[in-house]
């Protein structure tokens, strides 16, 4: 069975940092592209982050990029992001998904939201 475990949120102040995990179980890893996406409450959800299967390719939206990073350890089944200058805007409960279709992450862009998803963990930036 397919399950994703994300972990690492919790309260920060503005410009603080936070590392995400998102733990994986019953697949290989490096089959399958990761993304982060998050939700705010109101608002639906939007995609932040991808990866490629090995790693050599990775997408940020706007809003995040230049702050944030992901990288992924497939001997570990752990994909990370690393997320610094927090804004409060940041604020969402974040989720990890795997995906198959890198042809995406070629593009430019990251796969929409799919099949298979973690929990969340929340993330709230707030002073």
């Amino acid at each position: 069975q397919l399950q994703l475990v994300e972990s690492g949120g919790g309260l920060v102040q503005p410009g603080g940092s936070l590392r995400l995990s998102c733990t994986t179980s019953g697949f290989r890893l490096d089959y399958y592209v990761i993304g982060w996406f998050r939700q705010a409450p109101g608002k639906e959800r939007e995609w932040v982050s991808c990866i490629s299967r090995s790693g050599s390719r990775t997408n940020y939206a706007a809003s995040v990029a230049g702050r944030f990073t992901i990288s992924r350890d497939n001997a570990k089944n752990t994909v990370y992001l690393q997320m610094n200058s927090l804004k409060a805007e940041d604020t969402a409960v974040y989720y990890c998904q795997a995906d198959l279709r890198e042809g995406l992450v070629a593009r430019g862009t990251c796969p929409p939201p799919g099949d298979y998803w973690g929990q969340g963990t929340q993330v709230t930036v707030s002073s």
